[in-house]
Parts: structure tokens; sequence; C-alpha cells
């Protein structure tokens, strides 16, 4: 629940094995679950719009997706957007799992109006107590079952034990209570992208793609040191996104310095694999429509096609789920940017 508040409060990770060949016959499992029936312990949470159901229909439900045709990488993606059957679709012929999970993330609108308070970590705390069910943030109360980790783990136990065929106990530790997170690649878009990144910055993670994002413009926790590697975190927007042409995304991915591993690239004119650099951009026709720009760096109706008739990022999105993380991009200097948004 929210709490009441006056308006001012506000390394390296292991390698994995190599990828092992897949079946001799397999297919693509797409499952669902409601995360109130996976865990009893699950709470609704009115205050903010997190509720199980809405408009007499399920609002909890948890999407997983894996293709046991194609060989396995030994990864998790764990997606903190709204299912996108496009991107499942692809990720898991990549080879990777895939799981979008149900959190209590519904409290954008709900803390402040505007500029958040004056306090340059306050969305950092909730984030993470958002992602992590900790108590990191006095302006809410998120229990541990309703945090992002802690349904991530039950939901892939679920899977575990409904789906053998797809070998998700890989993802388990030892003893079941913890996923491992060397093996998650954390991603999102848009509010997701930016909760992702700052997981990413707390938890050591195998990768974090971020689509149309991170934002958080008046904080500054993207220049905290971060438990994930740079070279593991990548990045990809378009340039008529309002978050791009307020340097909201430019900003937080020089403040979490990734300019050390390439300069911006425009996937418009050069081919994957970019230069191997972590910060990708388009400029590719959506109409001057910021909005569609916002959706069209991940697959759907807003994504641009080529005469063909396919998507134009193809090659983007499986660079950004698959390029070894151990080839970079030369350094390059910050480029300009406003970097204090919170002035005039």
């Amino acid at each position: 629940m929210i709490r009441t508040l006056p308006l001012l409060l506000a390394t390296a990770l292991p390698l994995l094995a190599e990828p092992s060949s897949p079946p001799a016959e397999g297919k693509r499992y797409d499952l669902t679950a409601r995360a109130s029936v996976i865990d009893s312990r699950a709470k609704e949470h009115p205050e903010i719009d997190f509720l199980f159901q809405k408009n007499g229909k399920p609002a909890d439900v948890e999407h997983a997706t894996v293709d046991t045709r194609v060989a396995p990488q030994g990864k998790l993606v764990i997606w903190l957007m709204g299912y996108n059957a496009g991107l499942f679709e692809r990720v898991s012929g990549y080879g990777l799992h895939a799981i979008q999970v149900h959190y209590a993330n519904g409290w954008f609108s709900k803390l402040y109006s505007g500029q958040p308070p004056a306090d340059d970590l306050f969305l950092s705390k909730v984030r993470l107590e958002a992602a992590t069910g900790e108590d990191f943030s006095p302006a809410v109360e998120i229990p541990k079952p309703d945090g992002m980790m802690e349904r991530a783990l039950q939901f892939v136990k679920w899977l575990d034990h409904e789906n053998p065929q797809g070998r998700w106990g890989q993802f388990l530790t030892e003893d079941g209570k913890d996923l491992r997170w060397d093996r998650v690649i954390i991603s999102g878009a848009s509010h997701g992208s930016t909760t992702a990144a700052r997981f990413a910055k707390y938890k050591a993670v195998n990768r974090a793609v971020l689509f149309c994002g991170p934002r958080d413009q008046f904080e500054v926790w993207q220049k905290l040191p971060s438990a994930t590697p740079g070279n593991r975190i990548f990045a990809f927007s378009h340039v008529q996104d309002a978050g791009w042409a307020g340097d909201h995304y430019p900003r937080s991915w020089q403040l979490m310095k990734l300019n050390d591993y390439g300069p911006i690239v425009n996937v418009d004119s050069m081919p994957a694999p970019y230069g191997h650099t972590r910060r990708l951009i388009s400029a590719a026709d959506v109409g001057g429509n910021p909005d569609k720009a916002h959706g069209s760096v991940t697959p759907g109706g807003n994504s641009p096609k080529g005469p063909d008739g396919k998507f134009l990022y193809e090659d983007v999105w499986r660079y950004l789920f698959t390029s070894p993380v151990e080839k970079t991009g030369r350094p390059v200097p910050p480029e300009p940017c406003k970097l204090d948004q919170r002035t005039k």
C-alpha cells in the first residue's frame, strides 16, 4: 500500500556452459498461469490499481515461452512490461527461455504529480522495492511475494513442475530458494526498461536489454556503482521518442558510462554487429509520431517494416539479446547532453 508522506519526502559473472544441442524433436511451448494461483501469499494492492481481476477478466496472468526445437543458450529473459508475443517468439527462437511476471508496479501516477519530490533517488527506491519486495522506499509498501524477484522465482518453480520438457530447473539454485541471476537477462520497455536498468545496478545479471529507456531524468541512480558490468547493458531507442528528444535516454546512457563501450550507432545506416556498441538508435519513418516512435523499437504494430513486409529491426533484436558481451566498441568521449534536467 502507499504510505502517506509529505510532498517533500519523497564483477564479473561466472561463465556459462556452452549451449547444448536441441533434442531431435521439440516444439515451442507458450504457457500462462495466474500469479495468485501459483502463490497464495500474493496480494492485491487496490491503492495502486494492482488487481488480480479487471473488467471481469484475470489481470494477474503471467506468460512463459521456450522453444525446445532450438539449441538452448541456458539464459532466462525476465520481461518487465506487458506481454509481447512477437518478442517472446523471437527470443525463444534465439534459444532463450522467457517469462513475463505480474508484479506491483502501478504506482507512477499515484505518488506525485509532475516533477518528483526533491529527492534525486525517490523513484530509485520505489523501483527497487517493486523489484525486490524489500523495504527500500518510505513511499510504498510492497511485500516480498508481490515484488518481481519472488514472482519470477515462484513462476519458474511452477514451470519446472508443469513443463519439464522446458528444463526450467536450470535457472533455480540447488536449494530452490532463488533464481540463478547469473543466467538472467533482465529486460523491459519504457518504465519496464527503467526498472530493469535500476535492478541491474543493484543485482548482477547476465545481461540487461533496455528498450526506449531508461528514463528517471530527475534522478541520479544511473551513476551509482553497478553490480552488472557495463558491457552487459544494451539499449535501443528511436530518436523521435520524447525520451530521446528531451535528452532523457542519452542522459541515462551517459551517466551509466555506456560510452565506454562505443559510440551511439544508428542501425538504419550500419549493419549488425554495429561496431559492438551498447547504444543503438533509429530514425526510421514513424510518421513523426513520438508515441509511435516510443513503441517502434519492440515487435508490434508500431515497429517499421521494409518493402518486403519484414520488420526493419530483426537484426537489432537478435544483437541485443545474443551479442557476445566480451566484444565491445572502443570508448568515446561523452556526447553533448543536458545532464541536469531539474533546471530550465
